[in-house]
């Protein structure tokens, strides 16, 4: 039986994590400002809420996870062999998102 996603996100995060380009930029907009910590919660706590097997840059899933304060963050991961690469972080919008931040609207 395969690992699930969410076993291989975790699984690669145990590794390494490795923020790239566009999720830093993301994360240090004055306007959101996500810490690597509030990531590494939502990668230990978080949830799967859309999963993509045949993204071009590798299996990777979108996470929902809570933040400071219990602010909702959205988490891009794809899980490699050695690390897990966080694509883009941002807090959802509550008018692109349902009211618990699971669906798309």
């Amino acid at each position: 039986m395969t690992a699930s996603v969410l076993d291989q996100v975790r699984a690669a995060a145990a590794k390494r994590i490795l923020f790239l380009p566009h999720a830093v930029r993301q994360m240090s907009r004055p306007s959101r400002m996500i810490s690597p910590a509030e990531i590494e919660a939502a990668i230990n706590a978080g949830e799967v809420v859309e999963d993509y097997p045949e993204d071009m840059r590798g299996h990777s899933c979108l996470l929902l996870g809570s933040g400071d304060g219990g602010r909702p963050i959205h988490v891009v991961c794809a899980p490699k062999p050695d690390y897990l690469a966080i694509i883009t972080a941002y807090i959802p919008h509550a008018d692109q998102w349902s009211t618990d931040f699971r669906k798309r609207r």
